[in-house]
Formats: structure tokens, C-alpha cells, sequence
């Protein structure tokens, strides 16, 4: 596995990180905490040091497996970002609470009292970075969340702080990196082989400031592995009905024909592989983080920080 620093400010972390918002239970259809356990063990055993969870996945439960991991492994340089933001507390406190629907709440006391749900779950002293979690423009010009977020780490709760940017509002959004670049350790993009906005603007101005820049959806929901056609079907309860509806796949598959150039160069890597060392290939990416529900996902992505960034002359 190689390893680099998060930015200028951020920790040594992995070039593979573990995306676990599907471990939580919700919304990526059915899991099992056992294998959602051994995934999160295969990775570490493959050289992770970064995870990247969130309060809302699961309600908490993502950060619970994590909690449990850590004191099993009770790893020495694992780096932990959460996110807060995305309100699911009803009424009452910690597992008193009742949970959902979901709202943006990113209010200074809010914010404060979230980072302090996620240091119980985690059961940690501090958070290693806590990214706020994809707030509309709106909610990020005011100014409470920043000021939560220096609160949070005056008070020697966070060691990091971080912004997880809306999907598809990369170049809108970036002036307010402009404005809070002193504060902002950590940007988390969206950024893949078919989704590459973050190219534009966003990348450039996270160099200049020297932020460090976590890729999410770095396999677009599964489809850059290879393993969808336009007949797949997802349930209910799987977020990707919706974001990778049967008009998607259609445009989707359609524009990964063009990287067919790509994979062939690499014949003894899988798309995923390939797909991964994309994202880490840009100067300004430090880590990706895609998400694993089985021990066998989570080694062979974690296989592509061992490759590292792809060559300068691949046909991207």
C-alpha cells in the first residue's frame, strides 16, 4: 500500500481508503454486520489506514462497526473522517433518540452537539476529521458551521475539519473554499472516470491552499467495476434505484464504452482497479474511498493503493 499526506495540514493516511456508508444498513439494500466486519478487517489487513463514515449512515450504526473494529484491531495509525450536518435526531440523546427524517441542520450548537454523538459512538477523545456533510449553498454562507467547526477544535475535539461538497456543486461551491481556507484542512469531491467537474476549478484552488482532497464515489455506485448492464435492477431500499435509474445506466454505459482503450492497457487489473488508480492519478487527489460490503470488495480495492496513480501516458 503506498501512503501520503491529507494536504499541507492532514495526517498520513492510504492512497485506498473504505467508503462505509453501506455497512450502515440503510440505503445500499441488504447487509450483514458479521461481513460488513470482515470487510472492514480485510481492508486493514490490505494496508488501510483511512475510513470514511458519516453520523447519518445508518443512524450511527456505521460508526458503532467502526467503534468495534478499532477496539478488536485497536490499529495505531488508522485515520477516522465523519461527517455531520444531515440532522436524524428526533428527540433525546444518543440511543434514547428517535431517529429521522433527515434534515440539513448545520446551526453552530447543532453541529457541536453532532461532533459530540460521533466522539461517544466512536468512543475516541477526538475526532480525526469531521467534514461538514454536504450543505446547500445557503447553509454554508452562514456562519455558524465554521464557527462550530473552530470551536470543535479550540475545544480539542476535532483534529481536522472538513467539508464534504454537495454531488454536482463543485465549481458553485468553491468560492466558499476561498473563503474558509484557513479553517478547511480536508475537502471531500466527488470526482470518477465519467464524472470529472472537480477538474475545473475545485482541484486547482485545493493545491494552491494546500487542502487535501478525499475522492468519493470513485466507481460510480458500483457501475465503473463492470459488473451492471442496462437490465440491472436494484430494490427498494438501494439508493441507486434512484441514482442509477434505467435512463442513467443507459447514458452511463454508453460513455463507458469510450474507456474501453483504458481497461485493455491494463488487461491483468480489474476495472475497479483501474478505475481507482484514476483517482488517485490527479496531483490534487490524495486518497479515494470507495465502498465495500465484502471482504473480497475491500481487498481488491484496496489492491489498486498498492498500483498506485496510472502512468502518465494512459489513455484517460
Amino acid at each position: 500500500m503506498q501512503y501520503v499526506r491529507l494536504g499541507e495540514r492532514g495526517p498520513m493516511v492510504s492512497r485506498l481508503g473504505f467508503g462505509a456508508w453501506a455497512i450502515g444498513g440503510m440505503n445500499w439494500g441488504p447487509t450483514d454486520d458479521g461481513v460488513s466486519l470482515a470487510a472492514l478487517n480485510a481492508a486493514l489487513d490490505a494496508g488501510v489506514t483511512f475510513i470514511d463514515t458519516a453520523d447519518v449512515y445508518g443512524f450511527g450504526h456505521s460508526e458503532k462497526l467502526i467503534e468495534q473494529l478499532v477496539r478488536d484491531r485497536q490499529p495505531k495509525d488508522l485515520v477516522i473522517a465523519t461527517k455531520a450536518g444531515n440532522d436524524f435526531y428526533n428527540a433525546g440523546d444518543g440511543d434514547d433518540a428517535g431517529y429521522g427524517p433527515i434534515k440539513q441542520t448545520y446551526d453552530k450548537d447543532y453541529i457541536v452537539y453532532a461532533a459530540e454523538q460521533s466522539l461517544r459512538r466512536l468512543n475516541v477523545e477526538a475526532l480525526d476529521i469531521l467534514q461538514l456533510h454536504s450543505g446547500d449553498l445557503e447553509q454554508l454562507e452562514r456562519d455558524d458551521p465554521w464557527e462550530a467547526l473552530e470551536l470543535l477544535k479550540k475545544q480539542g475535539k476535532i483534529k481536522h475539519a472538513g467539508w464534504s461538497i454537495q454531488s454536482f456543486q463543485e465549481s458553485t461551491q468553491a468560492h466558499i473554499l476561498d473563503a474558509h481556507h484557513d479553517l478547511i484542512d480536508v475537502i471531500q469531491v466527488r470526482y470518477n472516470l465519467l464524472e470529472r467537474e472537480a477538474e475545473k476549478v475545485l482541484f486547482p484552488k485545493a493545491e494552491k491552499y494546500g487542502t487535501g482532497v478525499i475522492v468519493r464515489i470513485p466507481i460510480l455506485f458500483g457501475l465503473l467495476t463492470g459488473k451492471f448492464t442496462r437490465d440491472s435492477k436494484f430494490g427498494e431500499d438501494d439508493h441507486r434505484k434512484m441514482n442509477l435509474s434505467a435512463e442513467k445506466l443507459d447514458v452511463f454505459l454508453s460513455q463507458l464504452e469510450s474507456l474501453d482503450p483504458l481497461y485493455e492497457t491494463f488487461p491483468d487489473q480489474s476495472m475497479a482497479q483501474v478505475s481507482l488508480r484514476f483517482c488517485i492519478s490527479h496531483p490534487a487527489c490524495n486518497v479515494a474511498i470507495p465502498g465495500a460490503k465484502t471482504p473480497a470488495q475491500a481487498t481488491e480495492n484496496a489492491h489498486a493503493g498498492e498500483l498506485g496513480p496510472l502512468p502518465a501516458n494512459a489513455p484517460t
